[in-house]
């Protein structure tokens, strides 16, 4: 007696005649497209000959939206699809926190800012990057091209910015730790795969060694203009998380922490870097041994959902078992699209950032300087911060009461700790080489008076300038 299947398709999840695999996959001519079209207008395929059915399960593997399911009739379950291959049985691997060795030998370097961001990338885990060169990132790229075959990772230059984080993103998904670096013109580029990776909880790190635009601008003198770009650039409106170094130590120090948040949240995250700090040299301190987090593995089916608290899904990797379907449109927990679904994509934004900032307690960071006593606040982020201490501590020698609050995160912006430096204030300062971004965001937080020193000359920030204003009101 011949075996019988039952060939069931979701007409719901069914992208008909703009797909339609499963009928040209079908040897047996079992599909059909439908009668007639659903109310929104797709004409579906539908099961039209489902006693010539074989078996052979084409349609099946093939369908991209998993909406067939064939089932040998008689039995409690369809046999496996594809059965895997004992050599790639895999044991569960819960990630999380662990102490791992340092790239560079425990001591004492010298390093520019863009070598000191590659060697903490290495140190953090990272063993994949593709990118393409641009000032004043390079040095970057140079440094993981001749560092990454030394610890086994790959590195590869791509065409474009655009192929870059792609590339990235399809790393990640294999189960390796990614990176790319760039520019103010190449992560403009990066904007439509930055999106696609928020939506599809990818941990990867994006380096944005900054430089003066708009377009291509000085192509290697520093600015800050990309802060709103990284929060908003991508279409949407998705929580996103920026950190935003100082010194050569904390490109060093910083990239570690972005992969571990990275990893931790499932999400992209920037360094928001400027071409003063990427080519500063200067010495840092290695230790020993860092603590990385790893993602959260499990080779599970639905890796887009979860009833953790935290709302952060394990993350299975291609070629571990699961039958991922990984789409930027709007999906369920299984990744199936459900792009006319009004509570899916509720419940889907919602998570994804709620996922940040439930967790800020994890994600802001800052430093604050003679804030206890303070009557007028310096608030400043990135080698600007730099100019602002200096300015600080002289103004203070001449009696003025300022303090400064030094912003190392941007994004999700560290809004509780701004109003809390700035509500005992009559005025909060804020230097930028940009025409004003982030003092627009430290006007929400206060009622105090927030003055922008702004500059975008080209040049850093002469620390006299903001002393000339702190002592004489004059910029």
């Amino acid at each position: 007696m011949s075996k019988k299947f039952k060939v069931e398709l979701d007409e719901a999840l069914c992208k008909g005649q703009a797909c339609a695999i499963c009928q040209n996959a079908c040897p047996q001519k079992v599909f059909a497209i439908s009668d007639q079209p659903t109310p929104q207008g797709i004409w579906t395929l539908r099961v039209a000959n489902p006693e010539e059915c074989t078996g052979c399960r084409r349609c099946e593997l093939f369908c991209p939206e998993l909406a067939i399911t064939v089932a040998l009739i008689g039995k409690e379950a369809p046999e496996p699809a594809v059965p895997l291959p004992a050599s790639v049985a895999v044991t569960p691997d819960y990630g999380g926190w662990a102490e791992v060795p340092s790239a560079l030998p425990a001591g004492v370097h010298f390093l520019s800012g863009n070598e000191a961001c590659a060697e903490g990338t290495l140190t953090a885990g990272c063993r994949f990057y593709g990118g393409y060169p641009i000032t004043p990132s390079s040095e970057l790229m140079v440094h993981m091209a001749h560092r990454l075959p030394e610890v086994g990772g790959t590195f590869i230059q791509m065409e474009d910015e655009i192929a870059s984080l792609c590339a990235v993103i399809g790393a990640s998904w294999s189960g390796i730790k990614s990176m790319t670096a760039t520019s103010g013109p190449g992560f403009s580029l990066m904007m439509e795969s930055l999106g696609y990776a928020v939506m599809t909880e990818t941990p990867c790190v994006i380096v944005n060694v900054q430089r003066a635009g708009p377009s291509t601008g000085q192509a290697s003198r520093p600015a800050q203009g990309d802060v709103m770009q990284a929060r908003w650039g991508t279409h949407g409106g998705p929580e996103i998380i920026a950190l935003a170094p100082w010194s050569v130590q904390e490109m060093y120090d910083l990239t570690i922490r972005a992969f571990n948040l990275a990893e931790r949240f499932r999400v992209p995250v920037i360094v928001l870097a400027d071409e003063i700090v990427g080519h500063l040299q200067e010495t840092i301190t290695v230790e020993p041994t860092v603590r990385c987090f790893n993602r959260t593995r499990w080779p599970q089916d639905s890796p887009f959902g979860t009833e953790a608290d935290d709302g952060v899904p394990p993350m299975p990797a291609f070629g571990e078992g699961a039958r991922l379907l990984i789409t930027g449109s709007t999906h369920d927990a299984r990744g199936i699209r459900r792009t006319t679904d009004p509570q899916t994509q509720e419940r889907l934004v919602r998570r994804l950032a709620n996922k940040l900032l439930a967790h800020r307690n994890e994600i802001d960071d800052w430093e604050t300087y003679f804030t206890a006593d303070a009557e007028r606040l310096v608030v400043a982020y990135g080698s600007v911060a730099r100019s602002a201490l200096w300015a600080v501590q002289e103004a203070r020698r001449r009696g003025q009461r300022v303090g400064l609050l030094r912003l190392k995160s941007l994004w999700p912006f560290p809004d509780e700790i701004v109003t809390r430096c700035a509500d005992d204030c009559r005025e909060v300062v804020v230097p930028e080489m940009n025409l004003g971004q982030v003092v627009r965001e430290v006007e929400r937080c206060t009622a105090a008076r927030v003055t922008p020193l702004s500059q975008t000359n080209g040049e850093i920030i002469d620390p006299r300038r903001i002393l000339g204003y702190l002592l004489e009101g004059r910029w």
